[in-house]
């Protein structure tokens, strides 16, 4: 079970209040950068950041303060707080916040949630469920609504939502425990739940993780110091309910998706735009796309194709190949790519990944790690595949962590096109030496090798082609499997 610890603001000043009333406000720290920079030291993978002025007043009213804070740190941040038109949610979302949260906007003009979701996807927009006396709370819990929870639930579920942040206004605050059967409510609705309000110890964190719930939102009892937030993640360590992803990889070679054994002879495997949408809609959860070719060939990817896929699709999307310069990414991210995936260029400039990160947000810059074993470790290598480096590939990732990716996709060259299985002391090695989401790539031939490496290693998601591309398993099947061998994955 994640969890993440909350920051409100208001004037400035990290607070807490008491079922929202501004009028019973704690303030804990004058600058909340700095409370911000302890949570990620102390081992937090997100940070909730909540504009409670925008709140109050209906739109953002510290979009610099967040954004700062979201370019100091190297973990994600989710977003709320007055965030009531398009404009403004796509001011975050294009300036390196990985999530929003929008409640009164999804009641009042759910045709703009649905919008969003579309353009950046469901796995980066957060439908917020806030109950005040039994009822609907928006505009800042200043009001309530008619609609009954019921029909909203019914109403995400139609708009795409796939993750609910879920609060009792009447226990926010108070350390009088969440509420449960809230929770589990929005749960059993088929929601990836977040839940929030009256958390005040261990126990009740581990009663959230019972529900099912995705995480836990925790606030005043952390200020308070009724939760050691590093006791915290001791003890759910163990207990991680963050769903997998499976990640179909499309390598394209001249418009068309191909597929061969370490990089060579390469078979056709389709039209790269109809591939895409096919992945899309079999309930891939994201999709990587791979111009093997550009590196080697020392050319760009080519934008009209990226955007071509990314009108086709409304899964996250991750481009790689030949993206060496900052004016690549901002064109590859401006035609409709989430992320870009940097490979050669980590290694030749390395500071790319530092300064891109910096620009976009740590959750754009995924670095593309080809490892071939040497020794007890592994190599580096670069150029699709074809150069060796002599770098420590276990040593690379670390580095690039500190340096400011947000995610690595490492792929084994003893594995890739084999169908062998995943090559899961290398992966095991990376998931460890790491604290950043791990994509591993490469091997994959059965059903088993994807429980496998769920199983052994810490990965966040398995990617896979040759499988998917000629129709040996569909995604769908692969989902059920794991499911019903309890890995944590979104049917």
């Amino acid at each position: 079970m994640i969890l993440i610890p909350a920051i409100d603001i208001i004037n400035g000043q990290c607070v807490r209040l008491s079922q929202g009333d501004y009028d019973q406000k704690t303030v804990y720290q004058d600058d909340p950068m700095t409370v911000a920079m302890k949570f990620e030291k102390e081992g937090a993978v997100m940070l909730s950041l909540i504009d409670l002025d925008g709140a109050k007043s209906g739109s953002p009213c510290v979009r610099s303060l967040i954004l700062d804070i979201t370019k100091k740190l190297s973990i994600p941040v989710q977003v709320g707080g007055g965030i009531r038109t398009i404009e403004d949610a796509e001011f975050y979302l294009q300036n390196g916040v990985e999530r929003i949260l929008l409640g009164t906007i999804a009641l009042e003009n759910p045709v703009a949630v649905s919008s969003l979701i579309e353009k950046f996807g469901s796995s980066r927009i957060v439908a917020t469920v806030e109950i005040k006396q039994n009822k609907l709370a928006v505009n800042g819990w200043k009001n309530t609504s008619d609609v009954s929870l019921e029909d909203y639930l019914i109403s995400l579920n139609k708009l795409g939502v796939k993750i609910v942040l879920v609060t009792d206004t009447q226990k926010d605050g108070t350390f009088l425990g969440p509420n449960l059967g809230l929770i589990k409510k929005v749960v059993d609705a088929n929601f990836e739940v977040l839940a929030a309000g009256g958390v005040a110890s261990l126990d009740d964190l581990e009663a959230i993780g019972k529900t099912k719930a995705m995480g836990a939102i925790i606030g005043k009892a952390l200020y308070e110091g009724r939760i050691s937030f590093q006791d915290a993640i001791k003890k759910f360590n163990g207990q991680n309910n963050l769903t997998k992803r499976i990640i179909p990889c499309l390598d394209v070679a001249g418009g068309r998706v191909v597929k061969g054994t370490n990089f060579q002879n390469l078979i056709d495997a389709g039209d790269a735009v109809e591939v895409a949408k096919f992945y899309c809609d079999s309930g891939a959860d994201e999709l990587v796309f791979l111009d093997i070719t550009a590196s080697k060939e020392n050319r760009s990817t080519a934008l009209d194709l990226v955007a071509k896929v990314a009108a086709n699709i409304n899964i996250p999307f991750t481009v790689g190949g030949g993206i060496n310069s900052i004016e690549v990414i901002k064109e590859l991210l401006n035609v409709g790519a989430d992320k870009v995936a940097i490979n050669s260029a980590a290694i030749l400039n390395s500071g790319l990944i530092t300064e891109a990160s910096k620009m976009f947000g740590v959750q754009c810059i995924v670095v593309s790690i080809d490892a071939k074993k040497k020794g007890n470790s592994w190599e580096l290598y670069i150029k699709g595949g074809s150069e060796a480096t002599g770098i420590d590939a276990i040593d690379f990732a670390r580095q690039m962590q500190i340096l400011g990716a947000g995610e690595l996709l490492v792929n084994s060259l003893d594995k890739d096109g084999t169908k062998s299985g995943y090559d899961v002391e290398l992966l095991k090695a990376v998931a460890k030496a790491v604290t950043i989401p791990v994509i591993a790539s490469s091997g994959a031939g059965k059903k088993e090798d994807f429980l496998e490496v769920f199983q052994k290693t810490k990965v966040d998601a398995v990617l896979a082609a040759s499988l998917f591309h000629y129709g040996d398993m569909s995604i769908g099947e692969l989902k059920k499997y794991l499911k019903s061998n309890n890995i944590n994955i979104r049917i």
